[in-house]
């Protein structure tokens, strides 16, 4: 059974972000992650120079379905539609985001899963570029696999690692996100400047989008592990 993540794009209020990230690993993870039976896969702050800013990437990994129904089951039981054990927490979240668009994606066999990066300690990666491919109706499949078989032509020839590898559900088979981990910056300006002289297009793909991620403080992809309440620090000693 794939895995499946809820892939967060969150809008922060000005100056916030690394409040609301800590708020987000620390003071949400060791409690709600059991209790949502998801782990986290990354938090990670968008470089305002490749896209819209301030904003936040948060990624939640699922055993499955199931467990992401588990997820919803929780989130809206009782008459707030709130999980009554985390209205604390909403509410101090509210404090550092105004919004956000979500996508939930299906995993490519060839993505590794979080387990994977905290056995290996971590990623040690200065950035991630992350590309969100619009393809032709019903072919994201099709993409996904060139990518994983060494068809990127952003990545083939380089030191990128794969880090993870999605297809968008509940669309039309039209999505693809994949990110890869950039060693160091020198590496990227080579890749990039390539990709410039030379371009880089799918027969199948209409549209790409591509940014740069790097880690929030407490990011599992930068620690080797899931946050932990030992990791929690008052809000005053975030900056």
């Amino acid at each position: 059974m794939p895995r499946v993540y809820i892939h967060e794009v969150v809008e922060v209020e000005g100056t916030r972000r690394a409040h609301y990230q800590h708020h987000m690993t620390a003071n949400w993870v060791p409690e709600g992650g059991p209790l949502r039976r998801q782990r986290c896969f990354g938090v990670f702050t968008l470089v305002g120079s490749t896209g819209a800013w301030p904003r936040v990437v948060n990624i939640w990994e699922y055993d499955g379905w199931d467990e992401l129904a588990h997820n919803f089951a929780i989130e809206f039981a009782g008459t707030s539609h709130r999980d009554p054990m985390l209205e604390e927490w909403w509410q101090a979240a509210a404090e550092f985001r105004k919004g956000g668009f979500d996508r939930i994606l299906e995993e490519h066999e060839a993505n590794p899963g979080i387990e994977h990066w905290q056995a290996r300690g971590g990623t040690s990666a200065v950035a991630y570029a992350h590309e969100r491919f619009t393809v032709t109706t019903g072919r994201a499949r099709l993409v996904a696999d060139a990518v994983a078989d060494g068809g990127s032509q952003y990545a083939t020839g380089s030191r990128l690692e794969l880090v993870g590898l999605w297809r968008t559900a509940m669309r039309a088979d039209d999505e693809v996100i994949a990110m890869w981990a950039v060693p160091d910056w020198e590496t990227w300006a080579s890749v990039e400047e390539r990709v410039a002289l030379n371009g880089q297009q799918h027969a199948e793909v209409v549209g790409l989008e591509r940014t740069l991620l790097v880690d929030a403080e407490l990011s599992p992809l930068r620690l080797g592990r899931q946050p932990e309440t030992g990791d929690r620090r008052p809000i005053s000693e975030i900056g």
